[in-house]
């Protein structure tokens, strides 16, 4: 079977794979609050790139297997996964004609609504702890959204995913 097939979906299901992989890949304590949200940019890139085949569903679905991996309280970043790629499947258009910088910015935002999301929802669940540190990743994905961006565009037009 080739890479190049029919629409490219093999390509992108296997960044989306790796994605996952990134995610719950173990990591040292002094790096793992710094953690980019790995899955949640891919589903992002994928989402402006091609908006009516990759939304909120595919969000849905990798969010609760992401819960699953993660030994969470099922659902809770589907929501949060959710809700952020209905805001990028609406605006996709105008998210494309931004520049890597406001992208960058505004992935930053959209990063620290599903932290929110998630934390809320761990604080109405199970009565979760607040901490700073769950900004970070914030950072970290605003600084790697550029690579990934570029990492991702290279893939999708030497492969011609349509």
């Amino acid at each position: 079977m080739s890479l190049q097939a029919p629409n490219g979906r093999i390509v992108v299901w296997l960044t989306l794979f790796v994605g996952v992989l990134f995610q719950i890949m173990p990591l040292p304590a002094v790096v793992d609050d710094w953690r980019p949200d790995w899955l949640l940019l891919v589903l992002i890139y994928w989402t402006m790139a091609l908006p009516h085949r990759y939304n909120i569903l595919t969000a849905w679905v990798l969010g609760v297997v992401l819960d699953v991996l993660l030994g969470a309280t099922l659902g809770i970043r589907a929501l949060g996964f959710s809700l952020v790629i209905y805001v990028v499947a609406m605006h996709f258009q105008r998210m494309r004609n931004f520049t890597i910088l406001q992208q960058s910015l505004l992935i930053a935002v959209l990063v620290g609504v599903f932290h929110l999301v998630v934390f809320w929802l761990q604080y109405v669940l199970t009565k979760a702890s607040y901490s700073n540190a769950m900004f970070w990743p914030m950072l970290s994905s605003l600084i790697l959204w550029p690579w990934v961006f570029w990492f991702l565009r290279r893939l999708r037009r030497h492969y011609k995913v349509r």
